[in-house]
């Protein structure tokens, strides 16, 4: 990974977030808030339904950075700002995100990585940075 430049844009990856993605994802990270699995209890909130758990967006954007780096070891740090949250009808489709990044800075051993998320062609992270020994 030492030739790692400023511009290099990584694999992007799409994932698909249904109820049962987030019953299961409730269920690993006992987050049981209802507005994850319940209609009404999302919009008694003012929500437009139900919306995946910030922390599995969050955590699937990562793979980005993981799966092009190999090593989950390698990523020194991470930031991201929700700016949107990702509704997940009951479907059987789901909701679908593409997430991908961009190497935005290489310097020390050390390349930031920005990362884009998008759902209906809408950004739903901002400002999401990853920063990964590449040396």
């Amino acid at each position: 990974m030492n030739d790692i430049e400023v511009g290099t844009v990584l694999p992007s990856i799409t994932a698909t977030f249904t109820r049962q993605t987030l019953v299961r994802y409730a269920g690993a990270s006992t987050d049981f808030n209802p507005i994850h699995y319940s209609d009404r209890a999302a919009e008694a909130l003012g929500l437009p339904g139900v919306i995946a758990h910030g922390m599995l967006t969050m955590g699937t954007a990562l793979r980005v950075v993981t799966d092009w780096c190999g090593d989950p070891g390698r990523v020194l740090s991470y930031y991201v700002r929700f700016v949107k949250s990702v509704t997940v009808d009951d479907t059987a489709e789901g909701s679908t995100v593409t997430f991908g990044g961009t190497v935005t800075k290489v310097e020390d051993g050390v390349a930031t990585v920005t990362i884009e998320a998008l759902f209906n062609g809408t950004k739903v992270l901002g400002g999401a940075k990853a920063e990964v020994r590449v040396d």
